[in-house]
């Protein structure tokens, strides 16, 4: 078996793919320094940058659902999909009382 060599390569031009980029073309943030405060808040959100989309009845229902489920220690599983989505179809006074009926179970 011979050795590897970039020489036995039938093009000269040879680039390692693993070599670092320049520093220029470095995708990496900076590394953090000690003195770094970076802890801040968050600015308030500008009301001129909301989304102007109404949902409809029964995906707010499945939401208020998800929610409701999740703050009484019951986070919904992926399977639970299509079991929500039934119960958010139902009218919503029936979605008012599973969400009343959760939040007294906490």
């Amino acid at each position: 078996m011979t050795p590897w060599s970039n020489e036995n390569l039938s093009s000269g031009a040879y680039t390692d793919p693993y070599a670092a980029p320049e520093p220029h073309d470095n995708p990496w943030p900076t590394p953090v320094q000690a003195g770094d405060d970076l802890d801040y808040f968050l600015p308030p959100p500008n009301p001129a940058e909301r989304l102007s989309r109404i949902l409809a009845p029964r995906d707010e229902r499945r939401l208020a659902l998800n929610v409701a489920l999740t703050a009484a220690g019951i986070p919904p599983m992926p399977e639970d999909r299509a079991v929500i989505d039934q119960l958010s179809a139902l009218p919503a006074d029936v979605n008012t009382v599973l969400q009343r009926w959760l939040h007294h179970a906490l």
